[in-house]
């Protein structure tokens, strides 16, 4: 099989020396490329941290690296148009939001918290001062970042950029139950027409993770395993597209 994987975290930048991100290093995705690789596939890998990467010396793997969500954004469509793949892993924790605008309030303007409202000295309406520059200034009292809703990347890859082959999501939730977390996770995959579902809380993504649906259901997995049971999991699935 022909496999795109993304993997790591994105960059989004507030200025061109600063930026917003999460704290995922790519090793899941490098983990199910290698294994990928193992076994025979020929893979593509983008990921933001290649040095966590044990990449082969081999003309079925490919590597590249991206920073930005604009050049994962970028480098997915342009592999997706461009290239036949029989699956897509997106494991890569993409950021929901980009900056939209850096601002400080206007001289008289004050934002009170506990009201959680803006309030003018005068009377006049609040205002606020555009503080965006390439090196946002230090010196205000306060900035307010604005954040605006990116675009879902795992969204377009069937409606946006056509892919049809097998399509792999990952989902990770906070401080739900695991019975609340699959709920959240099917419902996700059926979203994005995703075949496979990888989903875990960050209180144990360590330890386990759930795949599926497999035969209708989720199974658990301990963490060490899921690289392995994950690339199994899509030959089978290419097995029965294969063959009907």
């Amino acid at each position: 099989m022909n496999l795109l994987i993304t993997a790591g975290n994105t960059l989004v930048p507030i200025d061109r020396v600063r930026c917003l991100t999460n704290i995922f290093s790519g090793r899941t995705g490098a983990a199910i490329a290698r294994t990928a690789w193992e076994r025979g596939h020929t893979v593509a890998l983008l990921t933001s941290h290649p040095e966590v990467v044990n990449a082969p010396l081999d003309a079925r793997w490919t590597m590249s690296h991206y920073g930005t969500f604009d050049d994962l954004q970028r480098m997915m469509k342009e592999r997706l148009v461009a290239h036949e793949w029989d699956g897509v892993v997106h494991c890569a924790a993409v950021g929901d939001y980009l900056a939209g605008g850096v601002y400080a309030p206007k001289s008289g303007t004050h934002f009170r918290s506990e009201a959680g409202v803006w309030e003018c000295d005068d009377n006049s309406a609040p205002a606020m001062v555009d503080r965006s520059a390439a090196k946002v200034k230090s010196d205000e009292p306060e900035l307010w970042l604005r954040l605006v809703r990116a675009p879902k990347l795992v969204d377009s890859i069937r409606r946006d950029w056509g892919f049809r082959g097998l399509l792999v999501k990952f989902k990770l939730e906070v401080g739900v139950s695991d019975e609340r977390l699959l709920e959240i996770a099917e419902r996700s995959r059926l979203h994005s027409a995703a075949d496979l579902m990888v989903a875990n809380t960050l209180e144990g993504a360590s330890q386990w993770a759930y795949l599926g649906p497999l035969a209708g259901q989720y199974v658990r997995l301990e963490r060490g395993k899921l690289a392995e049971q994950l690339v199994r999991t899509v030959e089978q699935h290419s097995r029965k597209e294969t063959h009907g």
